[in-house]
């Protein structure tokens, strides 16, 4: 038996970093090492939070992650290279294309006026309709 040189070791290997490896892949998988990427990336608290959603497995191959506004999508766009590299590597599939799309992120109401808390009282007990009237409340707001 013949044993390899250190250069054909070498090369070996940096042939092998090139190879179009096509294992398939669930969305379990993507999610753990999506999680394993932000890791990665914990010294950057914007950026985690652009890519604290996990990208859809779309057509196959194809990631499609969601986001909010046109910054995010630049600050994915600088990240990109070494996000897709990382899921080609730990995934082992050379295909995986990662697209985004911004979408208006729907947030719950915080800030409500006093006839708007009382409307929103009075649902949960309609019996307050009652004393409100009895006792002649009302707001100026």
């Amino acid at each position: 038996m013949v044993e390899k040189t250190i250069i054909e070791e070498i090369t070996e290997i940096e042939y092998s970093e090139y190879e179009n490896f096509s294992d398939t892949f669930t969305s379990e998988q993507l999610e753990l090492k999506w999680k394993e990427f932000l890791d990665t990336i914990s010294d950057r608290p914007n950026l985690l939070a652009t890519l604290s959603r996990v990208p859809e497995l779309m057509d196959g191959n194809k990631l499609l992650l969601k986001i909010g506004n046109s910054v995010q999508e630049e600050e994915v766009r600088l990240i990109k290279p070494d996000l897709v590299g990382f899921l080609k590597r730990e995934l082992r599939n050379s295909a995986i294309e990662l697209t985004t799309s911004i979408e208006r992120i729907e947030t719950e109401r915080t800030h409500f006026n006093d006839s708007e808390k009382l409307q929103m009282l009075i649902q949960k007990n309609p019996e307050l309709m009652e004393l409100k009237q009895k006792f002649n409340l009302d707001f100026n707001a």
